[in-house]
């Protein structure tokens, strides 16, 4: 069975500038899921998509077996992730010559996760039925209990309502916020699909503590403060 990991990482992030090439704790922050990639010992192939050529450079000189040039269209503020994995996925093959039965991607802002993580994800897609997995971390808020939306007439009411009202927020159904961390897929899922949601999608779950993904300076900082604390 032969298994690909794609890193998709475009340039114009808004939020944290050059964020996927930025220093964190000494290296840049797409190495750390270069090197929990390799670590993993699972992947024939690791490959890093961008727009930005120097998001290539940082890439290659850090481990990546081969790196693709994003198209611009691949890469705007509003492009959906899921094509730009396709197109990693479809260009690895037509360079390599391999046909891969599993697609891994792992995102370049969630570098938290550790190498088990994704031996973890894998194993759970290939001894399962799942056609793809999803990772997430058990929910802050409830839809059941305390996430509210405001109707069309400015009234605050629950995201979700059940028979018998929740009185503990222990007491509602378990729910999860994605994490944005890992993807994996079977082969027939992945290359026509058009949203990570299928009939299985199956949910792998992490701590909060390996479930931060970067989207602004605060999560930085929050990374950051994590990272130093796991290596004391």
């Amino acid at each position: 069975m032969l298994r690909i990991c794609t890193i998709c990482a475009r340039g114009g992030s808004k939020g944290v500038k050059n964020k996927n090439i930025r220093d964190l704790l000494g290296k840049p922050l797409i190495a750390y899921s270069i090197e929990q990639a390799k670590a993993s010992l699972l992947f024939d192939l690791v490959a890093v998509s961008s727009d930005a050529p120097a998001i290539l450079d940082v890439a290659r000189a850090h481990g990546a077996d081969l790196v693709i040039a994003r198209p611009d269209e691949m890469a705007t503020d509003t492009a959906a992730k899921l094509p730009a994995i396709q197109h990693a996925v479809r260009s690895a093959e037509e360079a390599s010559g391999l046909r891969f039965d599993v697609m891994v991607d792992l995102d370049a802002t969630s570098p938290l996760r550790l190498p088990a993580d994704i031996v973890g994800v894998v194993d759970m897609l290939e001894r399962g039925g799942a056609a793809n997995i999803i990772t997430g971390a058990p929910a802050h808020r409830s839809p059941y209990f305390n996430l509210v939306e405001v109707d069309e007439g400015g009234v605050a009411r629950l995201s979700k309502k059940l028979a018998k009202p929740i009185v503990r927020r222990q007491d509602a159904p378990p729910c999860y916020d994605m994490n944005a961390s890992i993807y994996a897929w079977r082969r027939s899922a992945i290359l026509d699909s058009t949203s990570i949601f299928l009939e299985s999608t199956g949910l792998f779950v992490m701590p909060p503590e390996r479930s931060t993904d970067i989207d602004s300076d605060l999560d930085f900082k929050i990374v950051e403060l994590l990272m130093r604390e796991r290596r004391q």
